[in-house]
């Protein structure tokens, strides 16, 4: 059943939604850090991705020789989930495998998502279990869009490790291509415009560390520290008053893949009854300008 509710902690908020178990909004102190969502624009505000990230060539994965229709970011973000717990500050989500899902992905698994809410963060914890009785090949990612009001004011990334200042070309039909192009990272500053994001996602894929902040301009800040996701992608559609720093365990298909799922570059492998865990934590700072 679809329906939000919401957790509290202090002057901080969040809002979720059944379907996807998508965050819908993110307050503290009254202060939007989420973008609010628009449909002509982007039609989504935070969803989580799997048991795919990225595009799929021909729209379709394989699997022991057998085609399955599964596209962008697989399918838990059109899936109701089911509220397992919920106190004033947290809540346990779940999704479960079902004759549906088998028809786009042919295994048994259950997909928890927790969120816990801080006075001035949000962790979002996602455990994949493998529920079958063979290894199962998954990725997994979180795709917030965060609130960036003051765009063309200097905003810059700072990566916690110099990073590789190139990133992989993306075909126009999302397939990552083995040229890279050079952006502008100086060290571990990256100075964000939108030239530089109105191009495919910047695709920065295992990293060398395991976070960066978000310097917004006007005295803001966005911390993201991951645990257990390798990659991470920037991505934006300027004008629109957001950019996405995404967090991912695997990435698109490479344009020449055409092999089972099993031997698609950084996707993990689940033995029998084994469990993934997969962190975020995204804290709002304050900075004095």
């Amino acid at each position: 059943m679809s329906g939000t509710f919401t957790l509290y902690n202090g002057s901080a908020e969040i809002r979720v939604d059944r379907r996807g178990a998508e965050i819908l909004l993110w307050k503290i102190g009254g202060r939007d850090l989420l973008w609010r969502k628009d449909p002509a624009i982007w039609n989504a505000t935070a969803p989580i991705l799997f048991p795919v990230v990225g595009w799929t060539r021909h729209g379709e994965i394989r699997v022991d020789d057998r085609s399955y229709p599964l596209g962008l970011h697989g399918f838990a973000s059109t899936r109701d989930f089911t509220l397992i717990n919920r106190k004033a500050d947290e809540a346990w989500l779940s999704l479960a495998a079902d004759e549906t899902t088998k028809a786009l992905y042919p295994f048994d698994f259950v997909l928890t998502v927790h969120y816990a809410v801080h006075p001035q963060s949000v962790v979002v914890t996602l455990l994949v279990e493998n529920k079958d009785d063979r290894p199962m090949p998954y990725a997994c990612g979180l795709h917030p869009g965060f609130a960036w009001r003051h765009q063309g004011e200097g905003a810059w990334i700072e990566f916690d490790a110099c990073e590789d200042p190139s990133v992989p070309l993306i075909s126009e039909h999302g397939l990552f291509l083995p040229e890279t192009r050079p952006i502008p990272l100086q060290g571990q500053r990256l100075d964000l415009s939108a030239d530089l994001l109105t191009q495919e996602a910047l695709c920065f894929l295992n990293l060398h560390g395991r976070g960066l902040t978000f310097h917004q301009g006007a005295g803001a800040a966005l911390r993201v520290d991951l645990d257990h996701f390798p990659h991470l992608a920037l991505w934006a559609r300027p004008p629109a008053p957001f950019l996405s720093i995404e967090a991912w365990t695997g990435h698109g298909d490479p344009a020449d893949f055409e092999g089972d799922l099993y031997a698609k570059p950084s996707m993990l492998v689940l033995a029998p009854g084994a469990t993934g865990r997969h962190a975020v934590t995204w804290t709002f700072c304050r900075e004095t300008v």
